[in-house]
C-alpha cells in the first residue's frame, strides 16, 4: 500500500502542480485581459461618439450644400431696378419709362385695360420707408380683360421681364356670359432708381 500511497502521491502532485500551473496561467491570462478588454470598450465608445459627431458634420454639410445649391438656383433670379436715361426727373417721369415697358407687355399679350390707378410712393412700401430718396415705387391698380392663355403669356412676360417688380394682388373671375374670358383686378408695384 505505500507503493500505492506513492504512486497516489506523485499523481496528486503533479495534478496540483498542473492545477497550479493552470490558475496561473488563467490569472496571468485574466490581469492582461481586462485592460485589453476596458481599451475595445473605451474604443468602441470612442467610436460611437465619433460617428455621432460625423453624422453631425455631414448633416451641417448637407446643409451647407443645399444652401449653396439653392444660393446657385437663385442667382439668376435677382434683377436691378429700373434706371430712367434722363436726369432731374420726379416720380412720375422716372416710373413712365418702366410703366411703358409694362404697357408694351400688356399690348403683345392682347390684354384689354379697363382702368388704372396709380399711388406714387405708398407709404406702406418696405422701400420707401426703408431707404427714404432712393427709390421711387409706383403702385398700379388694374382691372383688365383676358383669356386664360393671354393673361398666362401675360404674367410668363412679367416673370421673365428684366427689371424688379412687385406683383401685389390677382383677383381672377371668369365673365359670367363667357366663362373663357377673365375679368381681372391685379396690383403691382413698379421700382425705379432716383
Amino acid at each position: 500500500m505505500p507503493e500505492e500511497i506513492k504512486e497516489i502521491l506523485i499523481k496528486l502532485k503533479y495534478s496540483v502542480a498542473i492545477l497550479v500551473v493552470a490558475l496561473l496561467v488563467i490569472i496571468y491570462i485574466v490581469t492582461n485581459l481586462v485592460p485589453i478588454v476596458q481599451s475595445i470598450k473605451d474604443m468602441n465608445e470612442q467610436y460611437a461618439a465619433q460617428t455621432i459627431v460625423l453624422a453631425e458634420k455631414q448633416k451641417e454639410r448637407d446643409e451647407l450644400k443645399a444652401a449653396a445649391k439653392k444660393q446657385d438656383d437663385m442667382s439668376g433670379i435677382e434683377k436691378d431696378f429700373f434706371v430712367s436715361d434722363e436726369p432731374g426727373l420726379d416720380a412720375e417721369g422716372i416710373i413712365a419709362g418702366e410703366f411703358a415697358e409694362i404697357l408694351e407687355i400688356i399690348q403683345t399679350n392682347t390684354i384689354k385695360m379697363l382702368s388704372i390707378n396709380y399711388t406714387y410712393d405708398p407709404a406702406d412700401d418696405k422701400f420707401v420707408q426703408g431707404v427714404p430718396g432712393k427709390y421711387n415705387v409706383a403702385l398700379l391698380d388694374m382691372e383688365l380683360i383676358s383669356n386664360y392663355k393671354n393673361f398666362e403669356n401675360f404674367l410668363r412676360a412679367l416673370y421673365q421681364h428684366k427689371h424688379f417688380l412687385d406683383i401685389c394682388k390677382v383677383e381672377v373671375e371668369p365673365y359670367e356670359k363667357n366663362k373663357s374670358i377673365l375679368m381681372i383686378k391685379f396690383a403691382m408695384k413698379l421700382y425705379a432708381k432716383k
